[in-house]
């Protein structure tokens, strides 16, 4: 686990914010938006997924088995271990599963922020979820998307991409396919942020997942907003669990607000198609 921690002006007073990335990612991907929080006085921890580590030497319980969705949980649990006090979670899109069974028994978390995310019930899987071809370069990894660019990052600064898509690594199949055992959503309080303009999560399937969170959220940016417009959604993140605090736990029918970041709200047409492991 990776941690940042910042005592600024109120993050005594707040809950401390863990980030979770998507697949083929790492914690690199949240540094605008943790140097941004950090400056808002928020206490900031990252966690690297086992999945998307390709040096990684086996599974997290040493099981003779390929890293999966099972092994995140565990590392998301983990880092809420080493964290004193109240936590939010926050998950963008694949790290969304995880995060649903990492928080269904950690007793310091009281909301679960979904980024674009996949907010699964028990039983549910990616695979299972979006229904399409898993990809596998036959040695139980799948490469990053070759469209990274503009499926990733369309909205994202030219040079900014480049690196970004540099910094992308091999994913293991098996976490696209193991199903959730335990939806902590049921039991914790959950804010779903759809990302409208999103090339690679269609933003119908984010709001069909929306259904089931306490509160909705909307913010006008592609699939990757922690690189295209960090300020605005570290000011969405750094808001959200104060206007959110009396939501619905845990049904499929929630009444929700709905908040849409106007002042940085811009215009244009999705063409989004569903890509496992996102």
């Amino acid at each position: 686990m990776n941690t940042e921690t910042n005592s600024g002006r109120s993050g005594h007073e707040r809950p401390a914010l863990l980030l979770v990335h998507g697949a083929w990612h790492g914690a690199w991907c949240w540094d605008p938006v943790r140097v941004a929080l950090q400056a808002a006085g928020r206490h900031v921890h990252v966690v690297d997924l086992p999945s998307a580590r390709p040096s990684y030497g086996g599974s997290w319980d040493g099981a003779d088995r390929p890293v999966g969705m099972a092994d995140d949980a565990e590392a998301i649990r983990e880092a809420l271990r080493a964290v004193d006090g109240p936590v939010v979670v926050v998950a963008h899109s694949y790290g969304g599963v995880p995060a649903t069974e990492a928080v269904a028994d950690a007793p310091n978390v009281v909301r679960v922020v979904y980024l674009a995310a996949f907010q699964l019930d028990v039983g549910e899987s990616m695979a299972t979820f979006l229904g399409g071809h898993v990809p596998d370069d036959g040695t139980g990894q799948a490469r990053p998307p070759a469209d990274a660019m503009t499926s990733f990052y369309d909205d994202v600064p030219e040079e900014e991409a480049a690196r970004a898509i540099a910094r992308l690594r091999p994913q293991s199949v098996r976490s696209f396919t193991e199903p959730v055992t335990a939806a902590g959503w049921r039991t914790v309080p959950s804010t779903y942020v759809v990302c409208e303009n999103d090339r690679t999560f269609d933003p119908a399937r984010q709001a069909e997942l929306a259904r089931r969170a306490g509160s909705v959220h909307r913010l006008p940016s592609g699939h990757s907003p922690f690189l295209s417009m960090p300020d605005g959604l570290a000011a969405l993140l750094d808001g959200i669990g104060v206007g959110d605090a009396a939501d619905t736990i845990g049904t499929t029918d929630a009444i929700r607000t709905t908040d849409t970041v106007d002042a940085i709200r811009t215009t244009g047409t999705t063409g989004a198609t569903d890509t496992i492991g996102t």
